[in-house]
């Protein structure tokens, strides 16, 4: 049994500090040279990540301390990648549960800890930022050992080492009160807490592939982890698919860990995290196996998708001058391999070959992928975001969050009345030393779509808001979107000062003097609750009578102006979200007015 190697993932809540321990434990292991220039986070290798400051994709690195090879996986803490967090569990020995020490165990918490209790995944629980002047390590210890009890940890589970740090400075300390000095002591618990490997290096083959990466040089990449057996360098495999056929190939490099680094390897045994070239066809969640007589692993599988969006071909007028693709065919083969990629992401194709639907786990996700697609040069339209319901003894069910909210104790009467409007209940209020509250609401899903940016609103942007699914209960019955409705354009063209000017008792713009317009697209927001076609192309008429337009332009309010997460919680049913790689503009599904009026009388009969 090997015992110079350990494997751990560190897990969290979005934003408390996960990326930056890695960095220090990196630094500390001796990985960079001293004089190197290492950006901070130096796991989150997107562009996506580094610009909204969390960590998207599950990642893999490796130190050695002392005469130990500790694998190390960096997971995302945003509930709606929990997809990536339960893949990487089944690749683990064990979990770093980090735990900001003045926010305390959030939801993203809870459904980690869960899914490590599950798989019997010894943990090590380290509370971070306890420099913060809002910080309180004794509560939030607490709240974390209730945690554990309400999940129902054996008493060896809550039997657990505890750390208390700084990740910026690189610093712990074993006790609350204890001088804050390296990461040595974290490292030498990771030694003790996290078994090493116990499976039989001259087992049947069994390596378990939880990712698949591109290469332009090696073709597909399967990044998995050796769970028995000894995996050789040009051995021949079984790969074992979902539906239980099976294909022989040929293991043309393999690849461990080392650092930041992916290094070549002649062979590599239980436990160790490997990248294998020369398996093209593997899909996420299968296993390789011996060729002769294989013996697959159970494949891997993560929970439901709770929401779903549809994804179309763009055919507004301005289609296809800025996109490089724009077809059907581009669409779906790009939409097929995200799902290939993404256990949490499922497509389905509908009636209309222009047409097809995205399953996933919640806004953030499906934004991230509509991103991503919209950098790649992809063209293409969204709509809103409807829950996954299912029909549970002749009932109709919906899925549930279990909603974390942390706000200055002025805003609690509002917060409420808006969530009691949305369906939600309240089923604990904790009221902190610093005059904040804590309430917990258990809300239907369709309740929280479009309802961050009025909690923002509401709360002055001074309040925190964190969900996470929790079951799936019978149907709550309407639940009010957007009370407001949208300005129309009613023609093509650009719009112009003049139009903008004598339209802003309407409402809200989101376009500006010289953007270009079509029929049908959405412009503004009305003050009212019916949607009003505008003219916001309309010209001044000439006359002999000279007015300067640059006053004009002066008393013109600047656009609001929406990021993509706004948008999609912004429209309704019947609209849609133009994806350009220039921009994104909003538009009512039916262009011409005469189809929207037919579509709405269709609506309302049935």
């Amino acid at each position: 049994m090997p015992s110079d190697l350990r494997t751990i993932a560190i897990v969290a809540h979005v934003d408390h500090g996960k990326t930056t321990l890695v960095d220090s434990m990196l630094w500390q292991s001796g990985i960079f040279r001293e004089n190197e220039d290492v950006q901070e986070r130096v796991l989150d290798t997107m562009d996506l990540e580094r610009e909204k400051g969390i960590t998207i994709m599950a990642k893999n690195t490796a130190i050695r301390y002392e005469d130990t090879k500790i694998n190390i996986v960096d997971t995302p803490g945003h509930a709606d990648f929990g997809g990536e967090v339960e893949r990487t569990l089944r690749m683990v020995d064990g979990i770093m549960l980090l735990v900001d020490a003045a926010e305390g165990p959030l939801p993203q918490t809870r459904f980690v800890v869960q899914k490590a209790l599950a798989l019997d995944l010894p943990a090590i629980v380290v509370l971070n930022k306890i420099d913060r002047d809002d910080a309180r390590p004794a509560e939030a210890l607490d709240e974390i050992y209730d945690l554990f009890i309400d999940l129902g940890a054996t008493e060896d589970q809550i039997d657990f080492p505890v750390f208390y740090t700084v990740a910026t400075e690189g610093k712990c300390a074993t006790e609350l009160d204890g001088e804050l000095r390296n990461l040595r002591p974290l490292f030498e618990s990771i030694l003790d807490t996290i078994p090493p490997p116990s499976e039989d290096p001259d087992g049947p083959l069994q390596v378990l592939v939880t990712s698949v990466q591109a290469n332009e040089y090696l073709g597909p990449l399967a990044i998995g982890r050796v769970v028995q057996g000894t995996l050789h360098n040009r051995q021949n495999v079984s790969i074992c698919h979902r539906d239980g056929s099976t294909e022989t190939r040929e293991i043309t490099e393999l690849f461990t860990y080392q650092g930041l680094q992916r290094v070549e390897a002649d062979a590599a045994g239980p436990g160790e995290i490997v990248a294998v070239a020369g398996v093209e066809g593997i899909g996420l969640g299968e296993c390789l196996a011996a060729a002769e007589d294989p013996d697959p692993l159970e494949p891997l599988d993560v929970d439901e998708p709770t929401i779903s969006m549809e994804f179309s071909t763009n055919d507004g007028p301005l289609s296809g001058r800025e996109g490089e693709y724009v077809t059907s065919r581009q669409l779906r083969d790009r939409l097929f391999e995200e799902a290939r990629n993404n256990l949490a992401i499922r497509v389905e194709e509908t009636d209309s070959p222009d047409r097809f639907l995205v399953y996933g786990r919640g806004e953030l996700q499906m934004a991230i992928i509509i991103e991503q697609m919209r950098r790649e040069g992809y063209e293409f339209c969204v709509g809103m975001p409807q829950v996954i319901t299912k029909t549970i003894d002749g009932q109709r069910h919906e899925p549930y969050e279990r909603t974390e909210i942390d706000i200055p104790e002025e805003y609690v009467g509002t917060v409420m009345e808006r969530l009691g409007e949305r369906k939600g209940t309240m089923q604990q209020m904790v009221h902190q030393e610093s005059g904040r509250v804590r309430l917990v609401f258990e809300v239907p899903s369709r309740g929280l779509i479009g309802y961050r940016s009025k909690f923002l609103t509401d709360t002055k942007g001074t309040g925190l808001l964190t969900h996470r699914f929790e079951e799936f209960r019978p149907w709550a019955g309407e639940i009010p979107h957007r009370t407001s409705g949208a300005l129309v354009s009613d023609r093509q063209g650009e719009a112009t000062p003049y139009a903008l000017l004598n339209l802003q008792d309407r409402g809200v713009f989101f376009v500006e003097p010289g953007d270009k317009v079509y029929e049908g697209m959405i412009v503004g927001e009305n003050n009212r609750p019916q949607d009003l076609d505008v003219n916001v192309a309309r010209e001044r008429q000439l006359t002999n009578v000279r007015a300067a337009s640059a006053d004009v332009l002066e008393q013109l309010p600047p656009p609001r102006e929406m990021s993509l997460e706004e948008a999609i919680e912004f429209i309704r049913g019947d609209e849609l979200i133009e994806i350009t790689p220039e921009e994104y503009r909003l538009r009512k599904r039916h262009l011409d007015p005469k189809k929207r009026k037919k579509a709405k009388m269709q609506r309302a009969e049935g």
